[in-house]
């Protein structure tokens, strides 16, 4: 299941990678003030929460870097 996220966000385009990360920042933000308040039943949900935003940071990264060696590229052979 976890590949098939893996695989499913790497085709994202770079505005919905943007969205999704910052829809799972907005949960992580509220599963920590459920842990503060002692409402939570996996605790280990916020450890995998953290990781996927970071995976997806690097996606979003990846693709940053991706973009600016186009625009280089294109700007040498003018």
């Amino acid at each position: 299941m976890a590949d098939s996220k893996k695989s499913n966000d790497k085709e994202l385009s770079y505005a919905e990678l943007v969205s999704k990360r910052n829809d799972l920042k907005k949960k992580y933000m509220d599963l920590r003030f459920q842990v503060i308040v002692g409402h939570v039943d996996n605790p280990m949900q916020k450890r995998t929460m953290r990781r996927e935003i970071a995976r997806l940071n690097t996606l979003i990264r990846q693709q940053e870097l991706e973009n600016l060696k186009k625009a280089a590229a294109a700007a040498v052979n003018k």
